[in-house]
């Protein structure tokens, strides 16, 4: 079977192209793409190329495909998952396999395995990995945001706070406690909003910092203080922009700090704003990843001794995290789709993802089997004069706050011209 996919030749070099897949193998599953969603992650490992941790040191001879947050269809199974797959089931793949000793992952290692395809080849080592996850939900796009909603989820997990006199380790963000999300109205951090307002260990204060005026009245809008009144949380959006941060910060939590702080953009000054704001115990997660290796930031360690401050990173999620995140878009407790920005087509990718830190707004969201050039869903309205496509999908988005969703999904898929 042919596909069409984007694959990574080395630093800054990604090329849309057609090839042949090999035969499916007994220990393999042969499946169909539909949405794959362009993460800051596909765009450091484009940057860095054989440098990358998961990116193999031969891609100039054999490429590997890009894009790990996907959604897929199984179209075939080899004769050793018949047991436990389908053809016809929806599945989205945990790409992070550190469990099974190896760094290697779809969207980054393999030569027939990425989202950034039509149709690829799932390899035996993520299916004995358990990272093949079905999923019974009617649209596709929630799959594809089920991974950055794990590394959400799995980040939350990863914080910690100190039994004292028992020197134990309590797991979790602090229940009723106070939490800042700074750098906060992007994508990312509107699904921590997301999953902070609907999870089981809500806090009872929320500040959710910005310096972008733009970010901060869209996340008001789409998570509202009242939203989070009605599920027991003080809500505060904050632009940080012209005031002295750590001082109105504190000054929120009457200067006894935050419990748990997670910082969303890899900035030195946002990293020691985020310490600075701790209260006795609080932790700070690193959550942002940096493209510089030795990008780093100044602790208080007098803080660190006296008040038990103390700091976390955590850099994906596992198969645990993103089954919640799958059972929690299938319930409607969260809507990632209020991540969502941009949709675009497969011939889209490539000049997205080269240029993905310099497009404002969210997750831009690709389906894979159709052509269309990466377009803003705000922008619809203004494009929908000469394109019927755009006006149908205007006319969707627009009844629903202008954020994506199954109706406006199925219409794309339905009328758009395949790649």
């Amino acid at each position: 079977m042919k596909t069409k996919a984007v694959r990574i030749y080395g630093k800054k070099d990604l090329r849309l192209e057609e090839f042949e897949l090999p035969p499916l193998q007994d220990n393999e599953i042969l499946a169909q793409v539909v949405s794959d969603s362009i993460c800051m992650s596909s765009y450091k490992a484009v940057m860095q190329g054989a440098d990358h941790k998961r990116i193999p040191n031969d891609i100039n001879l054999n490429p590997t495909i890009l894009g790990h947050e996907f959604s897929s269809i199984i179209l075939e199974t080899g004769s050793k998952w018949k047991h436990k797959f389908s053809p016809g089931q929806k599945f989205a793949i945990q790409p992070a396999m550190s469990h099974m000793g190896t760094l290697n992952a779809p969207g980054y290692s393999f030569r027939y395995a990425g989202g950034n395809a039509t149709h690829i080849i799932i390899p035996s080592i993520v299916i004995e990995a358990g990272c093949l996850l079905p999923y019974s939900g009617d649209a596709f796009f929630p799959i594809s945001l089920a991974e950055p909603m794990s590394c959400i989820i799995g980040a939350f997990r990863a914080n910690y706070h100190i039994s004292h006199g028992a020197c134990k380790h309590e797991m979790g963000i602090k229940k009723d406690g106070k939490m800042a999300l700074l750098a906060g109205a992007g994508p990312m951090g509107l699904g921590a909003v997301d999953y902070a307002l609907n999870c089981d260990r809500r806090p009872s204060l929320l500040v959710v910092t910005d310096i972008d005026a733009n970010r901060l009245s869209k996340a008001a809008s789409v998570f509202t203080v009242e939203y989070a009144a009605e599920r027991g949380v003080q809500l505060i959006y904050l632009n940080t922009s012209e005031i002295d941060a750590v001082k109105t910060i504190r000054d929120i939590s009457d200067n006894t700090g935050f419990d748990d702080v997670f910082v969303f953009a890899p900035v030195k000054s946002v990293v020691e704003q985020g310490d600075a704001i701790l209260g006795f115990d609080g932790c700070l997660n690193f959550f942002a990843g940096p493209i510089d290796s030795k990008f780093s930031a100044s602790l208080n360690f007098y803080n660190v001794h006296y008040s038990f401050t103390h700091l976390v990173g955590t850099s994906g999620g596992n198969t645990s995290d993103m089954a919640e995140a799958l059972q929690l878009m299938k319930e409607g407790k969260i809507n990632p789709a209020v991540m969502i920005t941009h949709i675009g087509g497969l011939d889209s990718v490539v000049d997205t993802t080269l240029n993905l830190p310099f497009i404002s707004g969210g997750k831009k969201l690709i389906y894979t089997n159709i052509s269309m050039p990466l377009t803003a869903i705000d922008e619809l309205g203004k494009l929908s004069t000469d394109n019927n496509i755009y006006k149908g999908l205007y006319e969707i988005v627009s009844e629903n706050g202008n954020i994506w969703s199954d109706e406006a999904e199925k219409y794309l898929l339905a009328n758009a011209t395949p790649v």
